[in-house]
């Protein structure tokens, strides 16, 4: 029996086409004779759809046409529910459109990479392939996650990092802070991919240019010192806590001073299609001494593991040439193109990589199913039949705290 993979994709995100060309490649390339494609998009304004023609990328040319001719659906955050059900009911018939077996997410950035989605997932109970909600929260959040990686002893650049209130309250304080780290630097918003938001800035004038534009998109902002001597190597980390192994190295080539979106995702020129992360002009596998690229892969598989990740990831790194140094930039713990491109260079096709990811999914479906979420007593019924009053909580009002 096939397995139906609802392949989730879009969202309210600025990585929304670029998420559609994820989910489009990896549909394409999934084995039809094991797995029932069901497309499922996720609009700019939050709005789910289904229906085949979400499949073709050329149809996205025409939104109002393409949502009009698909069928609009909602999964129920009910635990055990694994329909979708259609948002306008029918008069007669049911209002299931199918049932999902394992979720395929091919979402990018803010909604959708954060744990928002992977929350949304777990109340269903639906096996999805991706990291937990607090390991994509973490992943996504680039201060939180440079926090963990340095106390975990991952070599990070040297920060800063303010809110977007902070800015506007205390800007003097927030411009200390960062220019503390010297220029060269280069600001970023705290939970955005693709690199947008992010620049490159060479003194005062421009730092505040740079931050007045990064608080469009986020409410935390992370400043670091840029690397004048940059080579930027990504390598890619797939399975699980207990088990992971990392890609090949590459090396983007990139156009300025940091890898920008265009570098990513118009790698071919303006008027060639994107292919996502695949048009990124690169170098694979990266020239680099053999001990370095073995650091950058321990490195990477280390870096998954401390974020406590599963599926496929993305981990972006850093190398000063003038000293040798290698940092960790950040991870995407849903990479564009599901980085396929770096796991064929491995020797891992791209329908066997979707294979991986649908077992890693099954895996730590029956994995949690071990674990105690509740306990079979009811505390209600032991306070009846024993006469015992609950305590409130802590510092309640009138909590009587009592001893059971």
């Amino acid at each position: 029996m096939k397995i139906n993979v609802g392949v989730i994709f879009g969202g309210r995100s600025v990585e929304n086409e670029i998420s559609v060309i994820t989910a489009a490649q990896t549909m394409a390339a999934m084995n039809t004779e094991k797995y029932n494609i069901i497309p499922i998009y996720i609009s700019k304004e939050g709005h789910w759809y289904t229906g085949d023609k979400l499949r073709n990328t050329d149809n996205y040319r025409d939104m109002k046409s393409l949502l009009g001719s698909v069928e609009e659906v909602y999964l129920r955050p009910i635990y055990g529910d694994n329909k979708l059900y259609k948002v306008r009911k029918p008069l007669f018939g049911s209002d299931v459109v199918t049932t999902i077996d394992v979720i395929l997410p091919c979402l990018h950035g803010t909604s959708g990479e954060d744990g928002s989605f992977q929350g949304l997932v777990e109340m269903t109970g639906i096996p999805y392939a991706s990291p937990n909600p607090l390991a994509s929260a973490n992943g996504m959040d680039k201060i939180t996650m440079k926090m963990i990686l340095k106390e975990s002893g991952i070599p990070v650049v040297d920060y800063a990092w303010f809110s977007d209130k902070e800015w506007l309250s205390e800007r003097e304080k927030a411009i200390a802070d960062a220019e503390a780290l010297g220029y060269p630097l280069i600001v970023k918003p705290a939970n955005l991919g693709s690199s947008v938001g992010i620049k490159a800035v060479h003194n005062r004038e421009e730092l505040i240019e740079a931050v007045d534009n990064a608080i469009k998109y986020s409410k935390r902002i992370i400043v670091e010192r840029l690397i004048e001597r940059l080579k930027e190597i990504n390598c890619s980390v797939l399975g699980d806590y207990y088990d992971c192994e990392a890609s090949v190295c590459e090396a983007p080539v990139r156009s300025g001073e940091i890898l920008s979106y265009e570098d990513k995702y118009l790698g071919g020129g303006k008027n060639k299609p994107s292919e996502g992360m695949h048009s990124t002009v690169r170098e694979i596998p990266a020239r680099l001494p053999e001990a370095t690229t073995a650091y950058i892969r321990e490195t990477a598989c280390k870096t998954f593991r401390v974020l406590a990740c599963d599926g496929v990831s993305r981990i972006d790194f850093m190398i000063d040439e003038a000293t040798g140094d290698v940092f960790v930039n950040e991870i995407n713990t849903i990479p564009g193109s599901l980085s396929f491109y770096l796991w064929e260079a491995t020797g891992v096709k791209f329908d066997e990589l979707i294979d991986r990811l649908i077992s890693i999914a099954f895996k730590r479906k029956r994995d949690s199913e071990f674990k105690t979420t509740s306990y079979s007593e009811n505390i209600f019924a032991y306070q009846a039949a024993h006469g015992a009053k609950l305590g409130g909580a802590k510092g309640a009002k009138g909590a009587n705290s009592t001893k059971i």
